[in-house]
């Protein structure tokens, strides 16, 4: 298989180019740079609406995984701008491209994520659930709305919706790792919202799974069947790593800390579950919390 990835150099991006190694795959990076000659690279600038269409020409599938950090730095206006546009542009650009080319791919995925859902607090969520509030929400319907030149023109779309991903490597595990290990590591908040993870070996597997099963399309959930409260994850966290875990971080510090980036990301609650994978029959790895951590931490 032939497949191109923008954002190959990022969390899912870097995790997911083993696995498609191993497969035999045909790799070629999307970069936002002069390609190096010595490896399969094609240059495109989304910001510029940039691209050379004929060099996309001939792909078997399509991975877009661009996007700016929503989680380094604080959200000023500037930053909220980079986060929505880095997002939005490149996918249009991508999708708008793709479907007027002659020998289009048969398959677009494009990263989504929950966050799509909003706040929610204990609500069960699946893919039927309608969108919710906030900044991220109205971030991730237009990302996903970005996508619909290519479905129009026959691709078969998948929309990556990803919780938060736990890995060593990056991501909110990394972040947390430090403060846990050092014992000051504790809730956030009332601790009862609800995180909607899933482990990087899942994430590869999934949308290895999505990529080939012919029958998936649209938005789905890339999340444990298993989500936590924001105290189960600080009591599991301490578990693993033989760690106390009382140092609980007050609503008010987090948002002095982290400004409006607290309330969308370590406050509001959503309990998402991955109804659709799980009826396509796709078996998660690590749907346990306390095992997932010991697996990814080697605890």
């Amino acid at each position: 298989m032939k497949i191109l990835i923008a954002g190959a150099t990022g969390l899912v991006g870097t995790a997911l180019k083993p696995a498609f190694d191993a497969k035999g795959f045909s790799i070629t990076d999307l970069v936002r740079k002069s390609p190096n000659v010595a490896l399969p690279e094609i240059e495109w600038h989304p910001n510029r609406g940039e691209i050379d269409a004929a060099s996309l020409e001939g792909f078997d599938a399509v991975i877009n995984l661009a996007g700016e950090s929503i989680a380094e730095g604080r959200w000023t206006d500037e930053k909220k701008k980079r986060i929505r546009e880095s997002r939005i542009k490149g996918t249009r650009l991508l999708s708008e491209t793709l479907a007027k080319l002659s020998s289009p791919p048969k398959v677009f995925l494009c990263a989504s994520a929950t966050g799509i859902y909003g706040d929610r607090g204990d609500e069960i969520l699946d893919e039927d659930s309608a969108p919710g509030k906030g900044f991220l929400a109205e971030v991730c319907r237009e990302w996903e709305e970005a996508t619909r030149a290519a479905s129009d023109a026959g691709m078969r779309v998948v929309n990556l919706r990803f919780g938060p991903i736990f890995s060593k490597e990056g991501g909110m595990l990394a972040k947390l790792l430090t403060p846990f290990k050092l014992g000051v590591g504790g809730k956030v908040g009332s601790g009862k919202q609800y995180v909607s993870w899933v482990a990087i070996d899942d994430v590869v597997s999934a949308v290895m799974f999505a990529l080939e099963n012919e029958e998936i399309r649209g938005g789905i959930n890339i999340v444990t069947p298993n989500p936590a409260t924001n105290e189960e994850f600080t009591k599991a966290m301490g578990k693993v790593l033989s760690r106390p875990t009382i140092f609980a971080v007050p609503e008010f510090a987090a948002r002095l800390a982290f400004g409006e980036m607290a309330n969308e990301m370590l406050l509001s609650s959503q309990r998402v579950l991955p109804k659709r994978l799980s009826e396509a029959g796709y078996q998660f790895q690590y749907p346990d919390l306390e095992s997932a951590l010991r697996h990814l931490l080697r605890a």
